[in-house]
């Protein structure tokens, strides 16, 4: 059947052949058709990546000759490319280290059925970036300007280098000037999926996000003015007192 619809690619990094053909198996079985490739160390995931060129890429942290928390930041660095760091390092130190650059972060052991879901909720971000980046505004708020079309953001007219996921973050935040949001209701309106993983799991993911947003937008980020905490809630976009959230044509 002919469709509009481009298959998305997905290549499959682990160096377990068990994980990386179950993954394969049943992905490859998806309603979704992607295309998928698999790799079984940092060298092979590098020269197929550079040859595929995938939209998501399923990556391991311990590799045979690579860390995976270096080799997501390489290629986040080269590409728009969405990443899921898939690894059986379960503490908050290293949830906090992978998320500082990939999009997803899961643990050993998993559910195949779960860990599609996921995938289809991270390649979701794609589509919907284009359908409505091309219907909306950018937003001005003082001297921060949000360009939804363009995906780039402004500070001082100095350009914030954001990752994919940041940007989505800051851009729905910013959507809802005022509006408290929890934890659990923004892993599911950004990053696209009920929080299903350990209690407190999604804190950290939200919680790594928004301090690396600050980080680049706030002048001190230790005390934000623009993304507030409501403490035991979650967080806000909050507009000064002297102004209304603008819309200007991109």
């Amino acid at each position: 059947m002919k469709t509009d619809v481009p298959r998305r690619k997905i290549l499959v990094v682990d160096d377990d052949p068990a994980i990386r053909n179950l993954i394969y198996r049943f992905l490859s079985q998806s309603k979704q058709n992607y295309q998928i490739e698999c790799a079984a160390d940092g060298k092979n995931a590098w020269d197929i990546f550079e040859q595929f060129h995938p939209d998501l890429v399923i990556l391991d942290v311990i590799l045979p000759d690579a860390i995976g928390f270096k080799l997501c930041e390489e290629m986040k660095s080269r590409s728009d490319v969405l990443v899921m760091l898939l690894t059986s390092l379960t503490d908050v130190k290293s949830q906090v280290t992978g998320l500082e650059s990939a999009d997803a972060y899961v643990t050993k052991p998993f559910y195949v059925e779960v860990l599609e879901k996921q995938v289809q909720a991270l390649l979701r971000r794609i589509t919907v970036t284009v359908t409505a980046g091309l219907q909306q505004q950018a937003l001005v708020l003082e001297n921060l300007i949000i360009d939804s079309v363009r995906r780039e953001v402004t500070l001082n007219n100095q350009t914030v280098l954001l990752t994919a996921l940041e940007f989505n973050l800051l851009h729905f935040l910013a959507s809802h000037p005022g509006k408290v949001w929890r934890r659990g209701e923004l892993i599911r309106e950004v990053w696209g999926y009920e929080h299903t993983g350990v209690e407190g799991e999604e804190d950290r993911v939200v919680d790594v996000h928004i301090g690396q947003i600050r980080k680049k937008i706030e002048l001190d980020a230790s005390q934000p003015k623009l993304i507030q905490t409501v403490r035991n809630v979650g967080y806000k976009l909050v507009v000064p007192a002297t102004q209304t959230l603008e819309k200007s044509q991109p």
